[in-house]
């Protein structure tokens, strides 16, 4: 046990840290490898690799990522704001590179390789836009100086637009949607909301007009006798054969020919398995995360690290919420992972740097400390 007397790095961050919220994460993590431990091996088994490819790898992505998320948790909001905009540059560095030499996957360009590692570059950017933002916001509120503001009206358009060219429609409105959160909680009028949900939505029929696969998902939802269903029929029927408790950890059937049951349709292989109970208990985990880290973003004092980690929240639970609400039927099949829990290293990085974040910026300080930390305009500090 860390005693409070001692004046370390560790003991110091082990006693201002929320631990609930990190117990949470810490859950949710382990059951992420359970729960991969039952829709992971008949996709290695399809796909000719060893019956655990996925999760032995998902153990090897799993311990840097916990190391990443608790260094990066020891930064102070200076660090943090400093982190972010490094990521967000390289981020988008890559974004654009990847249009031209990335693969093209299902018609998007969307990975780049880096010395024969995959990564998805749009992953990274996610935490470290809501930072920025959130910086911007704050200090355009604080300093009449300083146009910050404007500048992070500016920033959306500059970071969605590599999005939709490669095309990530889902990334695009993820991004976009927690952008107008934070602008929210930053002070802005019910009515400027309304006119961005209107733009919103303008965007998104043009996506259906001029994306042909985006035109095709969203008529599969509305209608199914147009086109394939497959994979929607099959996780509906793993909730269907699952029950209320599930058939029991390695009994399910219908897991064995649901496509991407390791990673978007993991909830539905987990539902088969180990019941909706279970489900449930998933969903009130994320929720307990999101509300947490809400309440610690409203006691906070300084509009920084309030506008940052209330951004982090919802984009943590606004991408869980996807995933889940398209293995029950309630939204378009989406390419989007459910945090922590799905296979993956892109993903599970970045919420490490991203939860890391939330973390460092919910960590109690004195308060000379966090306006000390308050940088003034033409500095991230």
């Amino acid at each position: 046990m860390v005693s409070r007397a001692e004046r370390t790095v560790l003991a110091d961050w082990w006693w201002t840290v929320d631990r609930y919220t990190l117990g949470a994460l810490g859950v949710l993590m382990v059951a992420g490898l359970v729960f991969l431990m039952g829709g992971a091996p008949p996709v290695a088994e399809r796909l000719g690799l060893p019956t655990f490819h996925f999760v032995n790898r998902q153990v090897l992505y799993l311990v840097p990522a916990i190391l990443l998320l608790v260094g990066t948790s020891l930064l102070s909001p200076r660090q943090v704001r400093r982190m972010a905009l490094i990521v967000f540059l390289a981020g988008m560095a890559l974004i654009v590179a990847a249009l031209y030499v990335g693969p093209e996957v299902k018609g998007s360009r969307r990975w780049i390789s880096l010395a024969g590692i995959t990564v998805q570059p749009s992953e990274f950017v996610k935490p470290a836009f809501v930072v920025l933002v959130a910086w911007l916001f704050a200090e355009g509120g604080r300093r009449r100086d300083m146009p910050g503001t404007i500048l992070a009206v500016l920033l959306l358009p500059l970071t969605i637009v590599p999005l939709i060219l490669q095309p990530d429609i889902g990334q695009t409105m993820l991004v976009t949607v927690v952008w107008a959160t934070v602008f929210f909680a930053a002070g802005l009028h019910i009515f400027w909301v309304a006119g961005i949900g209107g733009m919103g939505l303008a965007g998104l029929v043009a996506a259906y007009e001029f994306i042909p696969h985006v035109r095709a998902r969203i008529e599969r939802f509305f209608n199914d006798d147009v086109g394939d269903t497959f994979q929607v029929d099959m996780a509906m029927e793993s909730f269907a054969q699952g029950g209320w408790l599930g058939k029991g950890p390695g009994e399910g059937t219908v897991k064995r020919i649901l496509p991407d049951a390791h990673t978007d349709f993991i909830f539905a292989a987990t539902a088969e398995e180990f019941g909706i109970v279970v489900c449930i208990a998933i969903v009130l985990l994320f929720a307990f995360i999101v509300i947490r880290s809400l309440i610690l973003a409203r006691r906070n004092d300084d509009p920084f690290c309030r506008l940052a980690v209330t951004g982090l929240a919802t984009l943590f639970g606004i991408q869980a919420s996807i995933n889940m609400m398209v293995n029950v039927h309630l939204l378009p099949a989406k390419g989007m992972t459910l945090p922590f829990i799905s296979y993956g290293g892109s993903s599970l990085f970045s919420l490490a740097i991203g939860m890391g974040f939330l973390i460092a910026l919910t960590r109690r300080r004195p308060r000379a400390e966090i306006f000390d930390a308050t940088p003034r305009w033409g500095e991230v500090r």
